[in-house]
This record gives C-alpha cells, structure tokens and sequence, in this order.
C-alpha cells in the first residue's frame, strides 16, 4: 500500500479509502468487521463513516458497528485515520442538523459516543449550509479542536467557491480551514474539473471522490457475468442510456487487460489533485478484487487518451471550457 498526504497537511492516508455507508445496512456486523480487518491487514488506514449512515437500520447505526469493531483492541483504533461526516437531520427537532455551531458541538460528541473514541481525526461537513456563517462554522470547529475531539475539518459536496470562502474565512481567524473535500468524481460525473479540482489544488485541499464507479455502472456492466445477476429497471435504464461507450469502455478495458473497475480507480488516482477514491463495498470479494489491482496499473498517455475519448470531460477549467 503506498500513502499520499492529505491536502497541504503532514497526515499520510492511504490510497485507497474504505467507505463504510454498507455497513448495517446491506452488510452485517460480522462481515463489516471481516472487512475492516482486512483493510488494516492490507495497509488501509482511512476509513470514511458518517453520523446518518445506517439505512434501515437508523441513523448512527454504522459508526455503533465501527466502534464495536473498534472496542476489541488489538490497536484498531490507533491504526485507523477516521473521519465522519454531519449535515443531515438526525431527528425532526428543528436544531439537529446543519451546520449551527449548537448542532456542530452536539453532532460530534455524539459521534464519539457512538465509535467508543476520544477524537474524530478527519470531521467532515456533509454538505454546504447556505444559513449558516462562516465565523460561526468555525467557531465550532475551533472548539472541537482545541477541546481534542477532532484534529481535520473536511467539507463534502461543496462547490469550488464554497472551498475558496471557507477557507478564506479560516484564514482570517487563523485557522486551518478545510483539508479535504470528498466530490461525486469519476469518468461519468467530471463536472468538478472545472471549478473544484483546481480550487482544491491552489488552497492544498485534498481531493477524495465518491461514487469511483458511477454506482457500478464503470465495473463492467455488460459482461456476462454481470448480466447474470438481477439487475433493478433503472439500472438497466442507466445501461441503455449509455451503453455505446460502455462498449467501447469494456473493450478497451479488456484491450489493457485489466479489469474495468480497476481502470477507473487507476484514472481517478492519475488525476492531478487527487488524493484516494473512496471504495464502499457489501462483500470481502468487491472490497479486495479489482480496488487492489488499481494501484499497481500506470496508465500510459495513450491509454489516459484512449479513455478521455470515451468518457469526455468538461472541456478543460472555467472559464476557458465555456468561454471560448
């Protein structure tokens, strides 16, 4: 396994990040625990969780698995780089969600009441809050910090001037600011090449995109293996729209030799800014099969050609992209 910084800090995370939203929901206690263990054993030390994962099973049920899992020692927790997110209402009283510093202060105690721990290393903004100031957001966050709960503030789903502003403001109160910023990114969705890629990359904010495989529709769709597996209408709705460059995907994929799932995560690590996608398995199998083999192919200018000619992207950065 290697290690990239995260963003301008010294913090060294893994190339890859394990994603935990299956776990409770679609993924059983015992397999999560099997899942987080191989992570560690294969050099995986950033876990991603947030406060309202959990599915049916309620909000805060994956971060309870996570510090049950946590819980039997064996130096789990000091191994691990965690981060978790908050945003969303985690019931219907008008102050439990969003980024209010009341909200912000109670969220995180909360999550570390759930993960059996005493600090959050990476505490992420789950989305933007448009009511809420930044001296107020960081206030809070400045709290935390020197309270020892968390150590990094991340944002998620932000736009590139919501990462400009913030951290301007951080800058102003001679805070840290924002580290990271995890974006729905890979070869379907490119929309953050215009604004939010290189704002992250002048602030030294690390890149950390979710959704890797456009909710599988970039692991290999049309093979027969995958054909053999039910698949939901919209699904196959989604397949239809596009399945003249998922040919053309497959085919190159196979012409590479490489399976497609780990060609995509390839790409996303090739990208300047990057940092690591983040995988979020159900199974032992989809966590440790092609996520794997990504960090060992170096996609070559041709084959980085190849794929752009496929799944184009915005045109370049704005405004040139649409300027002129």
């Amino acid at each position: 396994m290697r290690y990239r910084r995260l963003g301008r800090t010294a913090l060294q995370v893994s190339e890859l990040c394990l994603g935990t939203m299956n776990f409770g929901s679609q993924t059983n206690e015992p397999d999560s625990w099997a899942i987080m263990d191989r992570a560690l054993e294969e050099g995986v030390n950033f876990f991603d969780t947030a406060d309202r994962y959990g599915g049916d099973k309620g909000s805060g049920a994956t971060e309870e698995i996570v510090g049950r899992w946590f819980a039997q020692g064996g130096e789990r927790r000091d191994k691990v780089v965690l981060a978790t997110k908050l945003f969303g209402a985690m019931s219907e009283w008008p102050n439990d969600g969003r980024l209010s510093a009341r909200h912000i202060r109670m969220a995180c105690d909360a999550s570390l009441r759930r993960m059996q721990t005493d600090h959050i290393d990476l505490y992420q903004m789950h989305h933007i809050d448009r009511t809420a100031p930044w001296d107020e957001v960081w206030q809070a966050m400045d709290t935390l910090t020197q309270q020892g709960k968390i150590i990094y503030v991340g944002s998620s789903n932000f736009a590139g001037w919501h990462v400009v502003q913030a951290n301007e403001a951080a800058k102003a109160r001679g805070f840290l600011g924002l580290v990271s910023e995890q974006s729905h990114y890979n070869l379907l969705t490119r929309t953050i090449e215009l604004e939010m890629l290189p704002a992250c990359r002048e602030y030294g904010v690390g890149m950390i995109p979710w959704s890797p495989l456009a909710g599988g529709l970039l692991g290999g769709v049309l093979t027969d293996d995958a054909k053999s597996r039910r698949q939901s209408s919209a699904s196959l709705r989604r397949i239809d729209k596009i399945r003249p460059q998922l040919e053309r995907w497959e085919k190159l994929c196979a012409e590479l030799g490489e399976e497609p799932a780990a060609v995509a995560l390839a790409w996303l690590l090739a990208q300047d800014g990057v940092t690591c996608p983040i995988i979020g398995p159900r199974t032992m199998e989809q966590f440790v099969g092609a996520s794997f083999r990504a960090l060992d192919i170096a996609l070559t200018d041709d084959a980085l050609g190849a794929i752009d000619a496929i799944f184009p992207g915005p045109g370049g950065t704005a405004p040139e992209a649409y300027a002129w």
